[in-house]
């Protein structure tokens, strides 16, 4: 009962975010922009992944069979974690709308615990209604079907939380509890934070960056061990970006071998936010931009009340820093989303590549359940608190349950995302500057002869290596009906062919070699460039840093 009464907040907020997920419940795929497209996507992850590849880059049924290397830059925790849950039993889609459910109550429940550490339970309750049931959080889920962002909600509180509890841990050689321990706890939690927000939405994790070096910064200046938090806090960074390296280095850099640029171009100077849809817009289920981006009642009342919290907090004696940022951030956020910004996105070109202003909506939502939650954290009565707290859960579910479905099911069978998939599953953002931005056919066969006679029969073939048996009467070109992409290798014999074409304008993107007279075994196999070789290397020594840690932090405690 005492363990309730402490926790009640964690309770609630974890009873009330059940209460929207009914509706993942009902059988079939919930009809939304990119559902359809992320079960296809994760599926051939996850025929990689059994296939022996450790990190799936390539999705060989996609692309109307001819493939596509966007899991190279597609985020892939959402990925492992629906291919976990397929493994153990769930389909594709069952495992997907999991995914979508476990991040729903996670980040709740993240947001919770950051808030609770330095505000209490009443706040902390209120903070993880307001980051909970946003508008725009049932806009990922049952409009856009955002998986990666729906999942990216989880780790800034997160991380928040970690940098908070390392900054409250004894100095060495004092306490209780041996320090190394508490700390080693607290870095590998907010290493993997950090990692997970990179390897679920890295748009997002730039635009949350701001907001969490300053709160780091807070802490380091209001600590008594500022070098040490600072070296801590450095390497706590270092450990999560180098456990994402394998996903964020090729990403990266081999960006620049697609269409992204391209693609991307000027889009997001077309989709600012009008202000007066962020206080009032209906929920619809639009496509890209028309849905609802309303910040909600509650939310405009705790930017409201952003003078009153000032007044007291300084009355107090209390400092006001962590709310002035949260408040600033707000505001900028907003800014960046309408017209007024166009200057900031005509000048720093970079923010183009988030294609949507209204992509920082996810920052909005954040701060503005900080601001409420300060807000509760100023009435010095705890009945008055709990009772703000009600209400507050009674005006999210009334003001909210119309966008708890979404428009409609999909009813498919599993084999529709298993095989050839008739598309990319993106805007041709992923596809190779020397292809065309979608195959509009599926072919008529994996591999043919377009010059010369031969006879190609298939001995092996999976989404990374495909094995023949060629032969050929005189020297012949043969057709692999397969992108192009950096890795992609033809073996002859054993021997690598270092005459590979792929920008024939007859054949655009797709690899074309010659065999020589006689029998011969072809090999053709997407391996790993030397850079996507060190960026698995940087994160497997992460890994294995953060594994010494845990061991170090287990002996001293």
């Amino acid at each position: 009962m005492k363990l309730f009464e402490k926790n009640w907040g964690l309770v609630l907020i974890i009873v009330i975010s059940l209460v929207p997920l009914i509706s993942l419940t009902h059988p079939g795929l919930p009809l939304t922009h990119d559902g359809q497209d992320h079960v296809a996507r994760i599926t051939n992850f996850y025929q990689s992944l059994s296939e022996g590849n450790i990190i799936p880059r390539w999705a060989g049924n996609l692309n109307w069979g001819y493939g596509h290397p966007i899991l190279m830059f597609l985020y892939p925790l959402p990925s492992y974690a629906a291919s976990l849950l397929h493994l153990i039993g769930f389909s594709f889609v069952d495992s997907i709308k999991v995914v979508f459910a476990g991040a729903f109550i996670l980040s709740g429940v993240a947001m919770y615990l950051w808030l609770k550490e330095f505000l209490g339970e009443a706040p902390a309750a209120a903070g993880s209604i307001l980051y909970n049931f946003a508008s725009y959080r049932f806009v990922d889920l049952y409009v856009r079907g955002a998986i990666g962002e729906h999942v990216a909600f989880i780790f800034p509180p997160l991380i928040l939380f970690c940098l908070l509890k390392m900054s409250k841990a004894p100095p060495p050689g004092r306490g209780d509890i041996h320090p190394g321990g508490v700390r080693s706890v607290w870095m590998i939690g907010g290493s993997l934070s950090v990692a997970g927000l990179l390897l679920s939405h890295n748009a997002l994790a730039i635009m949350f960056a701001p907001f969490s070096i300053y709160y780091a910064a807070y802490l380091v200046w209001n600590s008594k061990k500022r070098k040490l938090l600072t070296i801590n806090y450095s390497l706590l960074t270092t450990l999560g970006l180098g456990l994402s390296a394998f996903f964020l280095l090729p990403a990266f850099m081999e960006g620049k071998y697609t269409l992204r640029d391209i693609v991307t171009e000027n889009v997001a100077l077309t989709r600012f936010v009008e202000l007066k849809n962020l206080i009032s817009s209906p929920w619809n289920y639009g496509q890209s931009g028309e849905f609802s981006v309303a910040l909600g009642l509650l939310t405009w009342i705790s930017f409201l009340a952003c003078p009153f919290v000032v007044y007291k907090l300084l009355k107090t004696k209390k400092d006001p820093l962590i709310f002035l940022g949260a408040v600033a951030f707000f505001v900028l956020s907003i800014f960046i989303m309408l017209p007024q910004s166009r200057f900031i996105w005509e000048t720093i070109t970079t923010l183009q590549k988030f294609q949507f202003p209204w992509r920082f909506l996810s920052l909005t939502v954040f701060t503005g359940a900080i601001l409420g939650a300060f807000f509760v954290s100023l009435i010095n009565n705890k009945k008055i608190q709990t009772s703000i707290v009600v209400i507050a859960v009674i005006f999210v579910l009334f003001t909210t349950y119309g966008s708890w479905e979404p428009k409609d099911y999909l009813l498919k069978q599993e084999s529709f995302y298993s095989g050839i998939y008739n598309g990319t599953t993106d805007t041709g953002e992923s596809s190779p500057i020397w292809s065309v931005r979608f195959m509009e056919k599926r072919a008529d066969s994996e591999s043919r002869v377009i010059a010369g006679s031969a006879n190609i029969q298939i001995l092996e073939r999976t989404s990374t290596k495909h094995t023949y048996e060629i032969t050929a009467d005189f020297r012949s070109r043969i057709l692999e009906n397969t992108l192009y992409f950096p890795g992609w290798k033809v073996y002859i014999d054993g021997k690598e062919n270092k005459g590979v074409q792929f920008q024939d304008p007859t054949y655009r993107g797709l690899m074309t070699y010659f065999v020589p007279t006689g029998k011969h075994r072809v090999d053709i196999s997407f391996e790993d460039t030397l850079l996507r070789q060190i960026s698995n290397y940087i994160s497997l020594i992460s890994l294995g840093v953060l594994g010494g840690l845990g061991i170090l932090g287990l002996r001293k405690t």
